[in-house]
């Protein structure tokens, strides 16, 4: 994540609640933001919900009395099905945080697309230096 070196980020315990759902103290908003709205987000999404869905796969590995592939192939599916839901329900969590950072709804979508929007024209911008690449 590419972060001003002066803003603060989650100490571990922190950044753990944050990934479970917890909030996180006024002055980490803008690390929120961050986290939500740079490059890797989707990654870093997904890292969370891992996180969310470790207790109940320890629990299953650990505590289930059957065969060990019948919990392996348990552990397998919990993550398919969870990382599925977790894609499907992504852009709904991720402005959840966000609104829970004291940003408005819909701050992280925008940010988002006008990254996106900005990327976009600097790759086409060596394309139409001089009307070069250009069919007007």
């Amino acid at each position: 994540m590419h972060t001003r070196p002066t803003e603060r980020r989650p100490t571990a315990l922190q950044w753990v609640r944050y990934a479970l759902g917890g909030g996180l103290p006024a002055e980490l908003s803008p690390w929120v933001l961050a986290d939500t709205t740079e490059p890797g987000w989707i990654r870093r999404h997904l890292t969370r919900a891992l996180v969310q869905l470790l207790p109940v796969l320890v629990l299953c590995l650990v505590l289930v009395p059957v065969p060990l592939a019948y919990r392996l192939s348990a552990v397998a599916g919990g993550v398919l099905m969870g990382l599925v839901f977790s894609i499907a329900f992504m852009t709904e969590t991720i402005e959840h945080r966000v609104a829970k950072a004291g940003y408005p709804a819909g701050t992280a979508a925008r940010l988002r697309a006008e990254r996106a929007e900005r990327e976009q024209l600097e790759r086409r911008s060596p394309y139409r230096r001089g009307g070069a690449g250009s069919f007007d």
